[in-house]
């Protein structure tokens, strides 16, 4: 499976830990993260070198490719949510899902459009732990003998 991992690069990068250990959960289930460079502690001087343009175009090539958008949406971002909309606006065409992320511990102040998504497309856990949210994803994720 294809998966596009969403996290903040430019607000509050406080769930970076928990999309490293997303990330590299996903490949341990034998999954593509087509952004792990994001979970990088200098994304945002790497990425400074490519125009805002650039990014875009790269980005949205890489939301159409993914079978699954997966966003740790704990910290502020609008980055987040803008991917997390244009993927569950087309996935009526696309049949592509989204699957938010975030730490309960922050729900006060995580957008409410994230904490009460309901889109059919969309699955939504708030996670108190790590090694629950690690199991979560194992759930979610594990390969089935038709992905094989």
């Amino acid at each position: 499976m294809t998966i596009y991992l969403a996290c903040t690069v430019r607000g509050d990068r406080g769930g970076v830990a928990a999309g490293r250990a997303i990330s590299e959960r996903l490949h341990e289930l034998g999954h593509r993260v087509l952004t792990t460079h994001l979970l990088a502690a200098d994304v945002n001087e790497a990425e400074s070198k490519l125009t805002e343009e650039d990014v875009y175009r790269r980005d949205l090539d890489w939301l159409s490719q993914c079978d699954v958008l997966v966003a740790e949406a704990s910290g502020s971002t609008y980055g987040v949510g803008f991917e997390v909309g244009y993927v569950l606006g087309r996935s009526p065409v696309t049949g592509q899902q989204v699957v938010l992320l975030y730490d309960r511990t922050r729900r006060h102040a995580i957008s409410r459009l994230i904490v009460g998504n309901c889109d059919g497309a969309c699955t939504t856990f708030g996670y108190g732990s790590l090694d629950e949210l690690i199991a979560f994803i194992e759930e979610r994720f594990r390969p089935t003998t038709n992905d094989q």
